[in-house]
Protein backbone atom coordinates (compact mmCIF):
# COMPACT_ATOMS: atom_id res chain seq x y z
CA UNK A 1 0.00 0.00 0.00
CA UNK A 2 1.58 3.21 -0.85
CA UNK A 3 1.27 6.42 1.76
CA UNK A 4 2.98 9.58 1.77
CA UNK A 5 3.40 11.96 -0.78
CA UNK A 6 6.22 14.54 -0.68
CA UNK A 7 7.35 17.62 -2.89
CA UNK A 8 10.98 18.54 -2.67
CA UNK A 9 11.66 22.52 -2.40
CA UNK A 10 13.09 24.31 -5.31
CA UNK A 11 16.17 26.58 -4.74
CA UNK A 12 15.76 29.56 -6.84
CA UNK A 13 19.16 32.20 -5.87
CA UNK A 14 21.80 31.61 -8.57
CA UNK A 15 24.40 30.26 -6.10
CA UNK A 16 23.67 28.89 -2.09
CA UNK A 17 26.25 29.38 0.04
CA UNK A 18 27.23 28.33 3.56
CA UNK A 19 29.28 29.41 6.00
CA UNK A 20 30.26 26.50 8.74
CA UNK A 21 30.62 27.07 12.61
CA UNK A 22 33.90 26.72 14.54
CA UNK A 23 32.84 23.04 15.42
CA UNK A 24 32.24 21.57 12.31
CA UNK A 25 34.69 23.34 10.03
CA UNK A 26 37.48 22.32 12.28
CA UNK A 27 36.43 18.52 12.11
CA UNK A 28 36.24 18.92 8.15
CA UNK A 29 39.89 20.84 8.17
CA UNK A 30 40.91 17.91 10.54
CA UNK A 31 40.05 14.83 8.08
CA UNK A 32 40.67 17.18 4.92
CA UNK A 33 44.74 17.70 6.30
CA UNK A 34 44.98 13.64 6.06
CA UNK A 35 44.23 14.14 2.09
CA UNK A 36 46.50 14.57 -0.86
CA UNK A 37 45.53 16.42 -3.93
CA UNK A 38 44.13 13.98 -6.51
CA UNK A 39 43.01 11.47 -3.79
CA UNK A 40 39.68 9.47 -4.48
CA UNK A 41 37.60 10.36 -1.59
CA UNK A 42 34.86 6.97 -2.17
CA UNK A 43 36.16 5.43 1.08
CA UNK A 44 36.98 8.74 3.15
CA UNK A 45 33.79 8.93 5.77
CA UNK A 46 33.03 12.82 5.95
CA UNK A 47 31.04 14.07 8.60
CA UNK A 48 27.17 13.95 8.82
CA UNK A 49 27.13 17.46 9.07
CA UNK A 50 27.88 17.81 5.36
CA UNK A 51 24.93 15.02 4.49
CA UNK A 52 21.58 15.88 3.02
CA UNK A 53 18.76 14.12 4.81
CA UNK A 54 18.08 11.81 1.71
CA UNK A 55 20.00 8.93 0.04
CA UNK A 56 21.54 9.15 -3.58
CA UNK A 57 19.00 6.36 -4.45
CA UNK A 58 16.40 8.97 -4.03
CA UNK A 59 18.03 11.74 -5.13
CA UNK A 60 17.80 10.82 -8.65
CA UNK A 61 14.34 10.97 -8.87
CA UNK A 62 14.90 15.03 -9.23
CA UNK A 63 15.49 14.23 -12.68
CA UNK A 64 11.63 12.72 -12.80
CA UNK A 65 10.13 16.01 -11.40
CA UNK A 66 9.20 17.59 -14.69
CA UNK A 67 7.20 14.75 -16.13
CA UNK A 68 5.02 17.35 -18.24
CA UNK A 69 8.04 17.79 -20.42
CA UNK A 70 8.61 14.59 -21.66
CA UNK A 71 5.48 12.73 -21.21
CA UNK A 72 4.04 13.92 -24.62
CA UNK A 73 6.83 13.82 -26.41
CA UNK A 74 6.23 9.92 -28.24
CA UNK A 75 3.22 11.63 -30.10
CA UNK A 76 5.14 14.23 -31.60
CA UNK A 77 5.73 13.56 -35.08
CA UNK A 78 9.11 15.90 -35.93
CA UNK A 79 12.48 13.57 -34.67
CA UNK A 80 14.06 17.05 -33.77
CA UNK A 81 11.15 18.16 -31.59
CA UNK A 82 10.96 15.07 -29.91
CA UNK A 83 14.63 15.21 -29.50
CA UNK A 84 14.58 18.77 -27.75
CA UNK A 85 11.82 17.57 -25.41
CA UNK A 86 14.84 15.33 -24.28
CA UNK A 87 17.78 18.12 -23.93
CA UNK A 88 14.42 20.10 -21.59
CA UNK A 89 13.99 16.94 -19.77
CA UNK A 90 17.56 16.75 -18.93
CA UNK A 91 18.03 20.30 -17.88
CA UNK A 92 14.76 20.57 -15.53
CA UNK A 93 16.27 18.79 -12.69
CA UNK A 94 18.83 19.90 -12.11
CA UNK A 95 17.48 23.47 -9.93
CA UNK A 96 16.44 20.77 -7.09
CA UNK A 97 19.05 21.00 -4.51
CA UNK A 98 19.64 21.68 -1.05
CA UNK A 99 21.14 24.76 0.35
CA UNK A 100 24.81 25.60 0.75
CA UNK A 101 27.12 22.21 0.65
CA UNK A 102 25.45 18.87 1.11
CA UNK A 103 25.86 15.06 -0.60
CA UNK A 104 22.97 12.64 -0.25
CA UNK A 105 23.76 9.81 1.48
CA UNK A 106 26.17 7.02 -0.15
CA UNK A 107 23.89 3.74 -0.28
CA UNK A 108 24.73 0.96 1.22
CA UNK A 109 24.98 -2.64 -1.39
CA UNK A 110 21.13 -3.48 -1.79
CA UNK A 111 19.58 -0.96 -1.04
CA UNK A 112 16.50 0.60 -2.82
CA UNK A 113 13.92 3.70 -3.04
CA UNK A 114 10.81 2.70 -4.95
CA UNK A 115 8.22 5.25 -5.48
CA UNK A 116 5.77 6.34 -8.76
CA UNK A 117 3.95 9.15 -9.31
CA UNK A 118 0.02 9.83 -10.28
CA UNK A 119 -1.61 12.03 -13.35
CA UNK A 120 -4.54 13.63 -13.78
CA UNK A 121 -4.96 11.61 -17.33
CA UNK A 122 -4.48 8.83 -14.99
CA UNK A 123 -1.46 7.14 -16.17
CA UNK A 124 1.25 6.58 -13.57
CA UNK A 125 5.12 6.43 -13.15
CA UNK A 126 7.34 3.49 -12.01
CA UNK A 127 10.57 4.08 -10.29
CA UNK A 128 13.13 1.56 -8.88
CA UNK A 129 16.83 2.35 -7.92
CA UNK A 130 19.31 -0.29 -6.60
CA UNK A 131 22.75 -0.21 -4.98
CA UNK A 132 24.10 -2.66 -7.23
CA UNK A 133 27.89 -1.99 -6.42
CA UNK A 134 29.23 -0.87 -3.21
CA UNK A 135 33.00 -0.15 -3.97
CA UNK A 136 33.00 1.21 -6.57
CA UNK A 137 29.44 3.04 -5.83
CA UNK A 138 27.04 2.58 -8.31
CA UNK A 139 23.16 3.12 -8.48
CA UNK A 140 20.85 1.44 -11.05
CA UNK A 141 17.68 2.88 -11.91
CA UNK A 142 14.87 1.72 -14.00
CA UNK A 143 11.89 4.35 -14.47
CA UNK A 144 8.54 3.25 -16.30
CA UNK A 145 5.27 4.82 -17.66
CA UNK A 146 3.67 2.28 -19.91
CA UNK A 147 0.55 4.46 -21.00
CA UNK A 148 2.66 7.62 -22.46
CA UNK A 149 5.24 5.08 -23.51
CA UNK A 150 8.68 6.84 -21.48
CA UNK A 151 11.22 4.43 -20.31
CA UNK A 152 14.25 5.23 -18.76
CA UNK A 153 17.53 2.85 -17.72
CA UNK A 154 20.39 4.39 -15.93
CA UNK A 155 22.90 4.01 -13.45
CA UNK A 156 25.12 6.61 -11.90
CA UNK A 157 28.70 6.10 -10.56
CA UNK A 158 30.15 8.74 -8.61
CA UNK A 159 33.95 8.96 -8.30
CA UNK A 160 34.93 11.86 -5.49
CA UNK A 161 38.13 13.40 -6.22
CA UNK A 162 40.30 15.95 -4.03
CA UNK A 163 41.36 18.95 -5.65
CA UNK A 164 42.78 21.16 -3.14
CA UNK A 165 39.85 24.07 -1.92
CA UNK A 166 37.41 21.79 -3.61
CA UNK A 167 36.18 18.39 -4.08
CA UNK A 168 34.93 17.07 -7.43
CA UNK A 169 32.48 14.11 -7.70
CA UNK A 170 32.72 12.72 -11.05
CA UNK A 171 29.43 11.93 -12.33
CA UNK A 172 30.11 8.92 -14.63
CA UNK A 173 27.20 7.00 -15.97
CA UNK A 174 24.83 6.75 -18.54
CA UNK A 175 20.92 7.20 -19.01
CA UNK A 176 18.83 5.88 -21.66
CA UNK A 177 15.56 7.26 -22.56
CA UNK A 178 13.37 5.52 -25.42
CA UNK A 179 10.07 5.34 -26.57
CA UNK A 180 9.79 1.75 -27.78
CA UNK A 181 6.02 1.50 -28.90
CA UNK A 182 5.84 4.11 -30.96
CA UNK A 183 9.19 4.86 -32.13
CA UNK A 184 11.37 1.99 -31.53
CA UNK A 185 15.16 1.45 -32.32
CA UNK A 186 15.14 5.56 -31.16
CA UNK A 187 17.61 5.86 -27.89
CA UNK A 188 18.59 8.68 -26.75
CA UNK A 189 21.85 8.31 -24.74
CA UNK A 190 22.50 11.07 -21.67
CA UNK A 191 25.83 11.80 -19.56
CA UNK A 192 25.88 13.71 -16.12
CA UNK A 193 28.03 16.96 -15.32
CA UNK A 194 30.33 16.81 -12.60
CA UNK A 195 29.90 18.37 -9.33
CA UNK A 196 32.30 20.73 -7.48
CA UNK A 197 32.16 21.86 -4.11
CA UNK A 198 33.72 25.29 -3.40
CA UNK A 199 35.46 26.38 -0.46
CA UNK A 200 36.10 23.30 1.67
CA UNK A 201 39.65 24.77 3.45
CA UNK A 202 38.85 28.78 2.90
CA UNK A 203 36.41 31.04 1.79
CA UNK A 204 32.71 30.43 1.56
CA UNK A 205 31.37 26.93 0.16
CA UNK A 206 29.27 26.61 -2.82
CA UNK A 207 28.11 23.98 -4.85
CA UNK A 208 28.88 23.97 -8.74
CA UNK A 209 28.10 21.95 -11.63
CA UNK A 210 30.65 21.91 -14.52
CA UNK A 211 32.28 20.50 -17.81
CA UNK A 212 30.21 19.52 -20.92
CA UNK A 213 27.75 16.79 -20.95
CA UNK A 214 26.35 15.17 -24.33
CA UNK A 215 23.09 13.72 -25.47
CA UNK A 216 23.11 11.63 -28.28
CA UNK A 217 20.39 9.87 -30.83
CA UNK A 218 22.01 7.82 -33.31
CA UNK A 219 18.87 7.04 -35.19
CA UNK A 220 17.98 10.39 -35.70
CA UNK A 221 21.92 12.11 -36.50
CA UNK A 222 21.50 14.16 -33.34
CA UNK A 223 23.57 15.47 -30.99
CA UNK A 224 23.28 17.73 -28.54
CA UNK A 225 26.57 19.26 -26.21
CA UNK A 226 25.64 21.22 -23.37
CA UNK A 227 28.58 23.17 -20.93
CA UNK A 228 27.79 23.47 -17.41
CA UNK A 229 30.00 26.62 -16.88
CA UNK A 230 31.48 27.70 -13.68
CA UNK A 231 32.91 30.47 -12.33
CA UNK A 232 36.30 31.76 -12.54
CA UNK A 233 38.23 34.26 -10.29
CA UNK A 234 37.60 36.92 -12.99
CA UNK A 235 35.44 35.64 -16.05
CA UNK A 236 32.47 33.27 -15.73
CA UNK A 237 28.92 32.85 -14.50
CA UNK A 238 27.26 30.95 -11.68
CA UNK A 239 25.33 27.97 -13.03
CA UNK A 240 25.44 29.22 -16.32
CA UNK A 241 24.70 26.55 -19.46
CA UNK A 242 25.56 27.05 -23.22
CA UNK A 243 25.34 24.26 -25.75
CA UNK A 244 24.57 23.47 -29.47
CA UNK A 245 21.98 21.22 -30.72
CA UNK A 246 23.40 19.80 -33.91
CA UNK A 247 23.27 16.72 -36.91
CA UNK A 248 25.97 14.74 -35.77
CA UNK A 249 27.50 13.28 -39.09
CA UNK A 250 27.33 17.35 -40.78
CA UNK A 251 28.16 19.15 -37.73
CA UNK A 252 25.38 21.68 -38.84
CA UNK A 253 24.18 23.88 -35.60
CA UNK A 254 20.04 23.27 -35.52
CA UNK A 255 19.76 25.39 -32.20
CA UNK A 256 21.81 27.14 -29.80
CA UNK A 257 21.34 26.88 -25.64
CA UNK A 258 21.67 29.38 -22.82
CA UNK A 259 20.64 30.28 -19.48
CA UNK A 260 20.99 29.18 -16.07
CA UNK A 261 19.76 25.93 -14.51
CA UNK A 262 18.81 27.55 -11.54
CA UNK A 263 16.62 30.27 -13.51
CA UNK A 264 15.30 30.46 -17.34
CA UNK A 265 16.53 28.58 -19.68
CA UNK A 266 16.29 29.27 -23.55
CA UNK A 267 17.30 28.20 -27.21
CA UNK A 268 17.61 30.32 -30.22
CA UNK A 269 17.11 28.37 -33.64
CA UNK A 270 20.43 28.23 -35.98
CA UNK A 271 22.71 31.27 -35.25
CA UNK A 272 19.58 33.58 -34.99
CA UNK A 273 19.59 35.99 -31.52
CA UNK A 274 15.95 35.04 -30.82
CA UNK A 275 15.73 33.53 -27.25
CA UNK A 276 12.60 31.37 -26.64
CA UNK A 277 12.56 30.22 -23.41
CA UNK A 278 12.18 26.43 -22.78
CA UNK A 279 12.47 26.10 -18.83
CA UNK A 280 11.84 28.06 -15.69
CA UNK A 281 12.82 26.69 -12.57
CA UNK A 282 11.03 29.39 -10.63
CA UNK A 283 7.71 29.03 -11.75
CA UNK A 284 7.67 24.81 -12.82
CA UNK A 285 5.96 22.69 -11.15
CA UNK A 286 7.52 19.67 -9.55
CA UNK A 287 5.19 16.50 -9.34
CA UNK A 288 5.01 14.83 -5.93
CA UNK A 289 5.95 11.34 -5.92
CA UNK A 290 4.26 8.68 -3.79
CA UNK A 291 6.28 6.41 -1.22
CA UNK A 292 5.41 4.02 0.80
CA UNK A 293 4.90 5.36 4.26
CA UNK A 294 8.05 4.18 6.41
CA UNK A 295 6.42 1.04 8.99
CA UNK A 296 5.19 0.07 5.40
CA UNK A 297 8.96 -0.08 3.82
CA UNK A 298 11.35 -3.36 3.79
CA UNK A 299 14.32 -2.47 6.16
CA UNK A 300 16.76 -2.02 3.17
CA UNK A 301 14.69 0.93 1.86
CA UNK A 302 16.18 4.31 1.53
CA UNK A 303 13.67 6.29 3.68
CA UNK A 304 13.27 3.74 7.09
CA UNK A 305 17.15 2.35 6.35
CA UNK A 306 18.62 6.16 6.98
CA UNK A 307 15.66 7.54 9.30
CA UNK A 308 17.50 7.99 12.54
CA UNK A 309 19.90 9.40 10.67
CA UNK A 310 17.73 11.68 9.37
CA UNK A 311 15.98 12.32 12.06
CA UNK A 312 18.89 13.24 14.10
CA UNK A 313 20.04 15.84 10.31
CA UNK A 314 16.29 17.48 10.71
CA UNK A 315 16.74 18.28 14.55
CA UNK A 316 20.58 19.41 14.39
CA UNK A 317 21.49 16.21 16.91
CA UNK A 318 24.28 15.49 15.29
CA UNK A 319 26.14 12.97 17.74
CA UNK A 320 22.75 11.03 17.12
CA UNK A 321 22.58 11.14 13.45
CA UNK A 322 26.70 9.87 13.77
CA UNK A 323 26.07 7.47 15.67
CA UNK A 324 22.66 5.68 13.53
CA UNK A 325 24.99 6.07 10.25
CA UNK A 326 28.21 4.63 11.63
CA UNK A 327 25.58 1.65 13.22
CA UNK A 328 24.27 1.28 9.39
CA UNK A 329 28.34 0.99 8.26
CA UNK A 330 29.14 -1.32 10.93
CA UNK A 331 26.20 -3.78 9.77
CA UNK A 332 27.40 -3.30 6.03
CA UNK A 333 30.66 -4.32 6.80
CA UNK A 334 28.78 -7.45 8.94
CA UNK A 335 27.08 -8.47 6.17
CA UNK A 336 29.92 -8.45 3.49
CA UNK A 337 31.99 -10.26 5.97
CA UNK A 338 29.61 -12.92 6.76
CA UNK A 339 28.91 -13.47 2.36
CA UNK A 340 32.79 -13.62 2.25
CA UNK A 341 33.05 -16.26 5.09
CA UNK A 342 29.93 -18.03 3.30
CA UNK A 343 31.63 -17.76 0.02
CA UNK A 344 28.32 -16.04 -1.17
CA UNK A 345 28.01 -14.23 -4.02
CA UNK A 346 25.61 -10.98 -3.52
CA UNK A 347 23.45 -10.71 -6.31
CA UNK A 348 20.99 -7.36 -7.14
CA UNK A 349 17.20 -7.81 -6.84
CA UNK A 350 15.99 -5.92 -9.55
CA UNK A 351 18.75 -5.10 -12.19
CA UNK A 352 21.55 -7.49 -13.91
CA UNK A 353 24.66 -7.00 -15.29
CA UNK A 354 24.59 -7.06 -18.92
CA UNK A 355 28.64 -6.49 -20.01
CA UNK A 356 29.37 -2.92 -18.16
CA UNK A 357 25.91 -2.12 -18.12
CA UNK A 358 22.70 -2.63 -15.79
CA UNK A 359 19.82 -3.73 -17.32
CA UNK A 360 15.89 -4.09 -15.38
CA UNK A 361 15.82 -7.61 -14.46
CA UNK A 362 11.93 -8.05 -16.13
CA UNK A 363 12.44 -6.80 -19.36
CA UNK A 364 9.69 -8.83 -20.98
CA UNK A 365 6.79 -7.10 -20.31
CA UNK A 366 3.36 -7.39 -21.35
CA UNK A 367 2.89 -4.85 -24.97
CA UNK A 368 -0.63 -3.48 -23.61
CA UNK A 369 -0.19 -0.37 -20.84
CA UNK A 370 -2.57 -1.54 -18.51
CA UNK A 371 -1.26 -5.08 -18.47
CA UNK A 372 2.55 -3.69 -18.58
CA UNK A 373 1.39 -1.81 -15.20
CA UNK A 374 0.06 -4.73 -13.26
CA UNK A 375 3.15 -6.09 -14.36
CA UNK A 376 5.22 -3.71 -13.17
CA UNK A 377 3.18 -2.81 -9.58
CA UNK A 378 3.70 -6.50 -8.66
CA UNK A 379 7.41 -6.37 -10.05
CA UNK A 380 8.36 -2.50 -8.22
CA UNK A 381 6.44 -3.19 -4.76
CA UNK A 382 6.11 -6.91 -4.63
CA UNK A 383 7.84 -8.22 -1.35
CA UNK A 384 10.99 -9.61 -1.58
CA UNK A 385 11.12 -13.18 -2.19
CA UNK A 386 14.53 -14.00 -1.83
CA UNK A 387 16.12 -14.43 1.69
CA UNK A 388 19.17 -12.40 0.44
CA UNK A 389 17.50 -9.81 -0.35
CA UNK A 390 14.52 -10.75 2.62
CA UNK A 391 16.60 -8.97 5.77
CA UNK A 392 18.78 -6.20 6.08
CA UNK A 393 19.80 -5.98 9.54
CA UNK A 394 21.94 -9.06 10.95
CA UNK A 395 22.44 -10.08 14.46
CA UNK A 396 25.52 -11.84 15.73
CA UNK A 397 23.08 -14.99 16.15
CA UNK A 398 22.19 -14.69 12.69
CA UNK A 399 25.54 -14.76 11.49
CA UNK A 400 26.53 -17.87 13.91
CA UNK A 401 23.25 -19.85 12.13
CA UNK A 402 21.32 -19.32 14.95
CA UNK A 403 17.46 -17.62 14.56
Amino acid sequence: MMGDSEENVAVGSDVEQEVLEDEPKSILLGIIGQLRKGMDLSRVTLPTFVLEPRSMCERITDFMSHPELILNTPQKMDPTDRFLDVVTYFLSGWHIKPKGVKKPYNPVLGEIFRCRWKFDDDSESFYVCEQVSHHPPISAYFYANPQKDVWILGDIRPKSKFLGNSAATIMQGTSTITFPKRWPGEEYMVTLPNIYARGILFGTMYLELGDTVTIKCPKNDLIAEIEFQTKGFFTGTYNGIKGKVKRESSGEVLYTLGGKWTDVMYLSKGTTSDKIPIFDAHSAKIYPKVVAAEAEQEEFESRRLWSKVTKGLVTKNLDYATTEKSAIEDNQRTIVKDRATKNITWEPRFFRRNGDMWEFRSSDLPTDPLEANKALEGIIFGSATNPMHARFWVRPDQINGVE
